[in-house]
Order: C-alpha cells, then structure tokens, then sequence
C-alpha cells in the first residue's frame, strides 16, 4: 500500500491542517445547502489545527455562523475535554493483551519508532502501550506542533467556543468513540502499516498540511481532492471506513436540519466536503441545492 495512503488517513481523521493565510480567495471551503422552501443550512469545511494567521477568518464564513441558530461539529468537544468521558475512551487506543508496542510489530519498525521518538522528545516508554495506530498519532502531533500548529485554533474548536459563550445550540454527529473505532477496528497488520508509513513520511508531512492549508485558505476545492482523496483511493477499505462510510451516516442529520428549518452551521473536516462520495455531492442528488460561498 503506498505510504501517502496512511498520511493522509491520520491527516483526515484526527490531527491535521494548516499553514499561512493565501490571498483573499473568490471563494472560500463553505457551501450554503437549500431545500427549495426557505430553510438554509451550511457546510464549512475544518482544519483541526491552525496556526494565528488564518484569524480573523473570512468575512462571508463569520455572517454563516452569525446568522445560524445551531452549530453541528463532528463531535462533542466537551467530550475530548472531560477526562472522566475520555479515559475509558482512550482505552481503545492501548494494548489490552499483556503485550508492549515493541512485542504487537517488527524490530525493524519499533527501531524507527525510537529513533522517532527520541527526534520528537517522547520517552519510548510512553509509547509502550499504544497501539501501532495510536502510535503513529502520536509521533505526528509533536511534529506539527513545533511547527506552530495549535488545535485551540482549529477551525471546530473556534466555533464551539463561540457557540458556548453565546449558547448557542450544539449537535454533534458522532462521538469521539466512534472515531477512534475507525482507526482501532483496522487489522494488526494494516495498524503496523499505518505505523510504519507515518514514520516514513514524517520528515515532509509539514510541508503537506501547509500545501493542503494554503488550497483550504483559497476555498481550491480541486487541490484538495487530488492532495487528499487521490491517495486514499489506492485503500478502497479505507476510503469506504473514514469517510464514505461516515458521510452517508451524516445526511440525515443534515436532512433534519433543514426539515426544522433550523438554520444549522455545520463544520466537518475538509475532506468530507470534495470528492464523487463528499458531502454535497450526496445531498445535490437527494435533490437539494449545494452552492460554494
């Protein structure tokens, strides 16, 4: 499986977005949905991690969120916050078995991993317990973090906090459980892949979030497709598990929305927007108008 593969389904699920703002962009990654009788919603495609540049955003994707009654974010934030809801959670993500890291994959790879991990500043015994799939999540966040990659600037965590201080309403569309399923689930071989490939492209993996980022920043929905979607599709499984899969579950959230006419402001990860299986493309041919703001 090529490498590239695996990057971008760490950079899809969990972790992963930007660099500094483009020009000011004809468009931008926000889509207004309509039914035909008045009820609006929007879609803003999200970039976990940010760093202040991109702030104030733009204009146009403010007035959406100004103007919505609900925020729908893929999960509770609250969630990922509260330690008592994300310990047992987080179970998920380490070897239940009685075995360590170095005992579930290959000597050749856990070398890679130390000498990773010593790169980053990471005690290799922190990593003894994780799974080969939270293994690589957690090489890669250190990386992106001495870049200067903030998840509190990420694009979901600035609408939350927005939504809470104005109380506005919150829906989430999966828990973070599920998520973590889509990674935990995987077989011990393809985890090792996983592993494996992330360690592989960690030296260049900054300069893709910035190449996806600065497409983001112009609302280039094309560059996007090709940077995250092309390499995805070399892992149908994959593809079907991280985002088909979780994109047709999310249509009739979205359906609900519009049929109460609540005027919801929706914020999924990029990659969830673009693609023949994205987003707006399953909700134009349910009959609904999509249009790129």
């Amino acid at each position: 499986m090529h490498r590239r593969v695996w990057l971008t389904a760490v950079l899809v699920l969990c972790l992963v977005a930007p660099a500094a703002r483009a020009q000011a962009p004809a468009k931008h990654f926000l889509w207004s949905v309509t039914d035909g009788k008045g009820a609006v919603a929007y879609l803003l495609g999200s970039l976990h991690i940010l760093t202040p540049d991109f702030y104030p955003l733009a204009p146009e994707i403010v007035s959406a969120f100004s103007s919505s009654k609900v925020l729908v974010e893929e999960v509770d934030l609250d969630e990922m916050s509260d330690p008592g809801a994300l310990l047992p959670i987080m179970s998920k993500a380490m070897l239940d078995d009685g075995r360590t890291l170095e005992q579930a994959i290959s000597a050749e790879t856990f070398a890679a991993v130390k000498v990773r991990a010593e790169k980053a500043g990471i005690p290799v015994l922190a990593l003894q317990r994780m799974k080969p799939w939270m293994a690589a999540v957690a090489l890669s966040v250190p990386l992106l973090a001495a870049a200067g990659f903030d998840a509190n600037l990420g694009v979901d965590k600035h609408f939350f906090d927005m939504a809470k201080d104005t109380h506005l309403e919150r829906r989430a569309l999966e828990t973070v459980a599920y998520q973590l399923n889509r990674f935990d689930e995987l077989t011990p071989a393809l985890q090792e892949e996983m592993l494996k490939s992330t360690l592989a492209e960690l030296d260049t993996q900054v300069a893709n979030v910035k190449e996806m980022a600065d497409a983001w920043a112009a609302g280039d929905v094309s560059t996007i497709e090709r940077l995250l979607l092309a390499s995805m599709l070399e892992s149908p499984d994959l593809y079907q598990r991280l985002l088909v899969e979780r994109n047709q579950n999310w249509i009739p959230h979205i359906e609900t929305c519009l049929r109460q006419n609540a005027r919801c402001f929706i914020v999924v990860g990029a990659a969830h927007l673009v693609g023949p299986h994205g987003v707006p493309t399953l909700l134009e041919k349910k009959g609904y108008t999509v249009a790129q703001k």
